[in-house]
């Protein structure tokens, strides 16, 4: 397929939901940047590059990266270890190199073996986390940044900071955020969904806009409703003469202190598997079902990071949230990425002042939406009827993110789930037959005989089989032999049927169960 007709007719898609993304993003990166302490401008130059980078070298569709939540605790720490912000930069770009060889080893491998009920885990629990911490933005008590995902900050935790935005909230945000909601949920009725001109124009931009326009209006004729600076999106003069840039630059000198390589390694090592767990994550919410290549991402992330270090930004990785409001958006294609990144250049460069007119309340309201749209109650219902050994793992997982941190919850989940697969009998294996079809020695015609057992172990081979068999073939996956087959492997298979069709691709099934798929979105 060329690229005009893959990425073409999508533009009316992808550019609308590009400006949604960066709407979303770039008060994180600003605030991460702030919780990281590093210069505000490393967080839009990681948030940047990102898009511009690694959204074109990227393999997935949707994902979209930028500086993560989950790394600014190791920023703080590393930078104080080595000694300088410049320093940390020079251990970003080996970061980055370290990231490269991972990709080209073929490490990403490793995301095959991380069980749905941990990955829908961790979707629910970041949606849980979102509801959680933007309320209080919602309702203009912001005492932390929107880039916050620690449960314990300061003297408050997540319930405490939510039970002093419930009491001491902004009348003129609560009107914001309760407008942002209306019109996002007015967005999704059918008769507004499917009318021929608003059909392409997402429901977030028009939250942005209207609640600009109404935030002006409470200004001139409202303004003890009116919200205060630290209520909205604030670019500070980021090309000023207190911007720093002495700071933007490694130390290369630096990379002979032994702490600089353990500090990379340790960035390469949390940044990739964030990233994998990301790239799964949005590969779940993909409504095409599409499968995203992790080693060419793993090398996308590389890249990005070496030239984010060289630069002067953030380690970044891809987001789960970024991606998610990119899927909320309606993106089809990763143009929606690369555009913003565009977006967040030519805005911060050209535009800062009309930025800052932008009220935190509706961000964080569009945000509350995507935190439901990833743990709605269905989910929950969805995952229970699954049995113990599929809900526990996915609950838990949801649990301990919520009360400690990402990858810690992750670890928590995976444990528990293995524990479940290790208790079941998890010897399998599968016999392949292949042949060319007659009368087309080129298309092939691919016959899987499944074992007696096939558990979630075989989950990577079978997905990596299937995702790389050639369009315009045969399958047949016969299933006559199997006593059991693993709930993870027949997602695998579910996903492939429906995809088939776009791929033209002839498949049969016997004696495979077909499931109908547990989605977050």
């Amino acid at each position: 397929m060329s690229y005009n007709k893959m990425f073409g007719p999508n533009l009316k898609y992808d550019l609308p939901a590009g400006l949604v993304v960066f709407l979303v993003a770039l008060p994180l990166c600003l605030g991460i940047a702030l919780a990281s302490g590093a210069p505000l401008l490393s967080g839009i130059i990681a948030g940047v590059i990102g898009g511009l980078i690694v959204g074109p070298l990227s393999g997935s569709m949707l994902s979209v990266s930028g500086p993560a939540a989950g790394l600014t605790v190791i920023v703080l720490s590393s930078v104080e270890k080595l000694g300088s912000f410049e320093a940390f930069l020079a251990a970003v770009v080996l970061a980055g190199v370290f990231q490269m060889a991972l990709g080209l080893l073929r490490a990403g491998f490793v995301s095959y073996y991380f069980p749905s009920n941990v990955i829908k885990g961790m979707l629910a629990g970041i949606g849980v986390i979102l509801i959680l911490k933007q309320m209080p933005h919602a309702l203009g008590y912001d005492e932390s940044s929107m880039a916050s995902v620690a449960f314990a900050e300061r003297s408050e935790n997540t319930f405490t900071e939510l039970y002093l935005a419930m009491r001491f909230f902004n009348p003129g945000a609560l009107l914001l955020s309760f407008l942002a909601i209306v019109v996002l949920l007015l967005w999704e009725r059918p008769a507004l969904k499917n009318h021929s001109w608003l059909r392409y124009m997402p429901g977030p931009l028009v939250v942005v806009v209207l609640s600009t326009l109404l935030h002006e209006a409470l200004l001139l004729w409202w303004p003890q409703w009116a919200l205060s600076a630290n209520h909205m999106v604030n670019i500070p003069d980021l090309f000023g003469p207190t911007a720093n840039y002495h700071q933007l630059s490694p130390d290369w000198g630096a990379l002979r202190q032994t702490a600089l390589w353990g500090v990379a390694g340790t960035i390469a090592v949390v940044a990739s598997l964030e990233t994998l767990l990301s790239l799964e994550a949005a590969d779940k919410l993909d409504p095409y079902k599409r499968v995203s290549p992790p080693n060419r991402e793993l090398l996308a992330q590389g890249v990005g990071n070496v030239l984010s270090g060289w630069l002067g930004g953030l380690p970044l990785t891809a987001v789960i949230v970024r991606s998610s409001a990119n899927v909320t958006a309606g993106a089809r294609t990763r143009i929606s990425a690369v555009a913003h990144g565009l977006y967040m250049g030519a805005f911060v460069l050209l535009a800062p002042d009309l930025l800052n007119r932008i009220p935190l309340a509706p961000l964080a309201s569009i945000l509350l939406v995507i935190g439901y749209k990833l743990s709605t109650i269905g989910l929950y219902r969805g995952m229970y009827r699954l049995g113990w050994s599929q809900f526990l793992p996915f609950a838990s997982t949801v649990l301990a993110i919520v009360f400690t941190d990402l990858l810690t919850g992750i670890g928590i989940g995976l444990v528990i789930a293995l524990y479940f697969i290790l208790r079941n009998n998890y010897r399998n294996a599968f016999i392949l037959h292949k042949e060319a079809l007659e009368g087309s020695p080129k298309r092939m015609a691919y016959h899987l005989e499944l074992s007696q057992e096939v558990s979630y172990l075989n989950k990577g081979a079978i997905a990596r089989f299937l995702r790389e068999i050639p369009n315009y073939s045969q399958v047949h996956i016969d299933g006559t032999q199997c006593l059991h087959i693993d709930y993870d492997v027949l997602e695998v298979i579910e996903a492939f049927r429906q995809n088939a069709p776009s791929r033209f691709i002839e498949l049969q099934l016997t004696d495979i169960p077909q499931v109908q798929l547990v989605n977050n979105h």
